[in-house]
């Protein structure tokens, strides 16, 4: 199966994603572009999400029209960063139900480590986004995927804001029946594991905890 990466170039995603990698940007403005991304990515990655239609009645006649039934997806946050994405993509579909992956990289392996798992009842019902701003080496995508694929959702797609080579490489060879879209493939990983040139450590800019 040849896997899937749309590398989502609108001006506008490519404009605000500038002004986040600027290193002097301050945590509340990191966090509104950060909101203001993930509302314009959920556009392209809702693009081709089914529909049915419903009767309705316009102040002039009944008609029927399409609707999405937003109950049906689920957006899947992996902690802490991906909390970020999350309220943007909840702009757009409000309807949608939400699940949290808690993973953490170890510092010396840097192998995702699980210490929490939730998602909403009947899963095979559902259609999952998963949500994290960095895809660097792919760990805790790939392990985000693999528990989320027991519960066995009717689809899976990951959402990221930036992905290096690296980890696209290891999450599709893993995964790839699961399409990425991205707002910039990066150059490479450096020795401790980030992104460059990047921006930096999302959670940390995002939280303003560094």
């Amino acid at each position: 199966m040849t896997a899937e990466v749309h590398h989502v170039t609108h001006p506008l995603i490519q404009h605000k994603l500038t002004l986040m990698r600027q290193k002097d940007r301050s945590t509340s403005m990191f966090r509104r572009l950060l909101n203001e991304i993930s509302m314009l990515m959920a556009y392209e990655v809702t693009r081709d999400m089914p529909t049915q239609l419903i009767e309705i009645e316009t102040p002039l006649e009944t008609m029927r029209s399409p609707v999405i039934d937003g109950k049906k997806t689920v957006f899947v946050s992996i902690m802490r960063a991906g909390a970020g994405f999350l309220d943007g993509m909840l702009n757009v579909v409000p309807g949608a139900r939400i699940g949290h992956v808690g993973l953490y990289r170890d510092p010396k392996t840097l192998v995702a480590v699980e210490y929490y798992f939730k998602m909403p009842h009947d899963m095979h019902e559902r259609d999952v986004i998963v949500l994290d701003p960095m895809l660097a080496t792919g760990n805790s995508a790939v392990a985000a995927v693999d528990r989320l694929k027991e519960t066995k959702p009717k689809s899976i797609r990951f959402v990221c804001l930036l992905a290096a080579p690296e980890g696209l490489a290891n999450f599709h060879a893993n995964h790839p029946d699961v399409p990425v879209y991205t707002a910039a493939i990066d150059r490479q990983l450096n020795e401790h594991g980030y992104i460059v040139p990047g921006l930096g450590d999302a959670g940390d800019r995002l939280f303003g905890t560094k």
